[in-house]
């Protein structure tokens, strides 16, 4: 039914009046907010590595039992790696070698802080990792439009699986705002919501759907995750400041999936040949 009414044109009114003046109005600005907010977790991770390093590598020497030595280097590496791969993103050098030392972050934490077993929060790594690889398939394009002209076999076939699997996993985020009760405006919030992610997990009306879905998760974060007005020296200020940059990381995503489409394989894609 949702996609009888996308198809329809009622999505579509939209499209031709906001959307595609939005996309005019910030094309050249787009991925650069869409990469900053990527890697703002990582950013603000490292950051809380330095200003915590003691409290974090207590946490690891008590958790794991493995000493002073390991831990500390635990914290260092957490602190180098995502500040490092952060200003090289940012900077536009070395930019796979830092997405894949970040995927490596991801897979470190996950292990270190025992998400592997907590659903959330697992989920939510997943998708910060779908936003690394969108960012990984930009890189791409970007080093091949170096050598323009020059033949390549299948060369655009890696960047389309990858901008398939960056979607998917990005979707999971949205997976844990669901709220399973029977209130009238959480039915609403989960039909609509269940719908723009499968319209980006397919890739029809991709970027329309991603940028609704950027303004949904971006007023949530405001609302849910207001660390701000929390005093610093509660707990729950950490966690809902965490909780904050990760959606922000998936904003980011989001935003890449805005400006450059959803690549080949996608329904977008294949309507061009019918």
């Amino acid at each position: 039914m949702l996609l009888q009414w996308v198809s329809s044109g009622a999505f579509c009114s939209t499209d031709s009046v906001f959307y595609l003046q939005f996309l005019r109005m910030t094309k050249h600005y787009l991925p650069h907010l869409a990469r900053l907010c990527l890697i703002s977790t990582f950013l603000e991770d490292g950051i809380r590595m330095w200003f915590q390093w003691n409290e974090q590598r207590d946490y690891i020497e008590a958790t794991w039992d493995c000493g002073y030595f390991l831990a500390t280097c635990f914290v260092l590496i957490n602190l180098l790696g995502q500040l490092g791969g952060c200003i090289l993103i940012l900077s536009r050098n070395f930019v796979q070698y830092a997405c894949f030392g970040l995927f490596g972050i991801i897979g470190l934490q996950t292990v270190a802080y025992s998400i592997l077993w907590d659903l959330k929060f697992l989920m939510r790594n997943l998708a910060l990792g779908g936003g690394l690889l969108l960012l990984l398939a930009e890189s791409r394009s970007e080093g091949k439009s170096m050598f323009a002209g020059v033949p390549t076999i299948s060369e655009s076939s890696p960047k389309q699986y990858m901008q398939l699997g960056g979607r998917v996993l990005l979707i999971l985020m949205f997976m844990t705002l669901l709220h399973f009760n029977a209130s009238f405006f959480s039915i609403i919030q989960n039909v609509v919501g269940t719908g723009l992610i499968v319209l980006v997990a397919i890739g029809f009306k991709t970027k329309l759907a991603a940028l609704t879905l950027v303004i949904w998760l971006f007023s949530l974060n405001l609302y849910f995750h207001a660390f701000w007005a929390i005093p610093a020296y509660k707990p729950m200020h950490d966690f809902l400041k965490y909780d904050f940059f990760q959606s922000m990381s998936v904003i980011g995503g989001l935003l890449l999936v805005v400006a450059l489409g959803p690549g080949g394989v996608s329904m977008d894609e294949k309507k061009k040949e019918w």
